[in-house]
């Protein structure tokens, strides 16, 4: 049986990879009977969800800064680079 170390280390592959047969069987073993582990593979897929959804949401809304403000922005970081003091 893998302990809970182990299974939050999974928890997290999981979604980097494609667990193995093996793997997926002890996880599930495992979040059946340790509500902990249960509880934070729970928050890990939350967190991916909403982390996906905020980025979708940010590309749909395109820029927030106004040309003008991107351009003096611009300005300036190119007299920062070019004034070395």
């Amino acid at each position: 049986m893998m302990n809970c170390k182990e299974i939050s280390r999974l928890a997290s592959e999981r979604f980097d990879r494609e667990l193995g047969l093996l793997e997926r069987m002890r996880f599930r073993m495992h979040v059946l009977m340790c509500h902990h582990c249960r509880r934070y593979a729970r928050q890990l897929a939350f967190l991916r969800r909403a982390i996906r959804r905020l980025a979708a949401a940010r590309a749909t809304r395109g820029p927030r800064l106004s040309a003008e403000a991107r351009a003096r922005i611009a300005r300036r970081l190119d007299t920062a680079t070019q004034d070395p003091r």
